[in-house]
């Protein structure tokens, strides 16, 4: 962390926003004394077009009934913001609505953004510029997204003691941070809250390829729903899971192992489910259940169902696409992607590394990302990375309290240190004295002021 910031202690306002600008959701809010989980809103970063044409901006899509055939136009792609016209609208929905609960004024507030690991300089000098000149806020920081999660208690998700409210929060000294969201997955080592660029690497599988690959398969089998993002993108949070053993699991729907279509295993969970399609002329949401064979059969002959209401209704039978969607974080060579799952993108990240940090990173391995949530996940990506690590190195996986938010948690505690904040922030008369190339050189520490 840069430690020569004192003479521009003075040029912080009082109020900071923190936003994490992710691919699928922004999460933003303002810090306070004692950063908590309550102080983030998630609000969806996109611009979402109707069948009746009606286009609706980030968070006034909470307030549609009619998700069918929606369109989506995201101003982030690949993990990387490409499309600031789209994403000006979202954020003045959000910063310049007096409505909104994340309404400021920029000329009297701090401003913390996040970015994906290995941004292009152009796409950099785009955000200072837009941040800077159209917003013109007072100061400003743009931050690798996993490097804030450095900030948080993470020995407490190790079973160690509560980090107390009145110390100030340091970067833990290892931490390798495998973030899994809607566009990709990255694995980034950090040493002393700074990422180590080197050894950073990318696996790109996310939950927008999850989705999309959901969306051919039951468009093959069961509806075409392949103008219906939104849709899928909820019957995957709902239906699917990692499997563990995912030959036995395939094999046993292949053959029918278990005629009942139930798993063997600890748990004797149904691998086979119905999930009931949503209804947005009554406003039904989608929602999954235990498959009934008898009454499958009868709806093969009418195709459809009406429920003890007396409500007709519509719904799939799902067996392997359940697990075999999320396998493909493990092993993308399953659609004939070229890359390593994500326990190998691991130990490829530990080989950029001297290997006397091996070690301490793998004793602090930190999962955020929506992705992680999925039934099974850590499991599974704990077991395969012990199975890689060399015997001699300890390892510990742990999950952040809450994934999606953990990233605007770590840097809500930077910010309530003023001292750190202050280190990190620019002002935004240095930006129009020295030019956004060097604003990029002070935030990757290549100089110092």
């Amino acid at each position: 962390m840069p430690r020569r910031r004192t003479a521009h202690q003075q040029t912080l306002s009082d109020r900071t926003l923190i936003v994490d600008n992710g691919a699928y959701t922004i999460k933003s809010g303002f810090v306070s004394s004692v950063p908590s989980l309550d102080d983030c809103h998630i609000l969806p970063n996109c611009l979402a077009r109707e069948r009746d044409k009606k286009v609706w901006v980030g968070s006034e899509i909470e307030a549609c009934r009619d998700f069918g055939e929606m369109a989506f136009r995201r101003p982030v792609e690949k993990g990387y913001l490409v499309n600031w016209e789209a994403e000006k609208a979202v954020w003045d929905s959000m910063m310049l609505d007096p409505k909104s609960k994340l309404s400021c004024d920029p000329h009297d507030t701090n401003l913390i953004l996040t970015e994906a690991p290995n941004t292009t300089a152009a796409l950099q000098a785009n955000s200072d510029q837009v941040i800077f000149e159209e917003y013109e806020f007072t100061t400003y920081s743009r931050q690798i997204g996993p490097s804030l999660n450095a900030y948080h208690d993470i020995q407490h998700l190790f079973g160690a003691p509560t980090r107390e409210d009145h110390v100030p929060a340091t970067p833990a000294e290892c931490l390798l941070v495998i973030d899994s969201g809607f566009s990709h997955s990255t694995v980034t080592p950090l040493y002393k809250g700074r990422p180590i660029h080197q050894a950073i690497r990318r696996l790109d599988v996310g939950g927008k390829l999850l989705t999309n690959y959901l969306k051919e398969l039951l468009s093959i089998r069961h509806y075409n729903l392949m103008n219906e993002d939104h849709l899928v993108n909820e019957a995957k949070e709902t239906i699917c899971f990692v499997s563990n053993d995912f030959r036995h699991d395939l094999e046993s729907i292949w053959k029918g192992a278990s005629k009942n279509g139930r798993r063997i295993g600890e748990d004797q969970r149904d691998i086979l489910v119905d999930y009931v399609l949503p209804d947005y002329n009554t406003g039904t949401k989608g929602h999954m259940r235990s498959h009934d064979p008898s009454l499958a059969a009868r709806v093969k002959k009418m195709g459809a169902m009406a429920n003890p209401g007396g409500v007709v209704e519509d719904f799939m039978t799902l067996g392997n696409e359940r697990f075999a969607v999320p396998e493909l974080l493990f092993n993308p060579t399953d659609v004939g992607m070229k890359e390593a799952g994500l326990p190998e993108t691991v130990m490829q990240s530990l080989s950029g590394l001297p290997q006397g940090l091996w070690p301490a990173m793998l004793a602090n391995v930190l999962v955020v990302g929506g992705n992680c949530l999925l039934e099974g996940f850590m499991e599974r990506l704990e077991s395969e990375i012990r199975q890689l690590a060399p015997a001699e190195c300890v390892v510990r996986v742990a999950k952040a309290q809450d994934p999606i938010k953990a990233t605007w948690l770590g840097g809500a505690f930077l910010a309530a240190d003023r001292t750190a904040l202050g280190a990190v922030q620019v002002s935004r008369q240095e930006y129009l004295e020295h030019g956004s190339g060097w604003l990029s050189r002070i935030f990757a520490g290549t100089t110092t002021r």
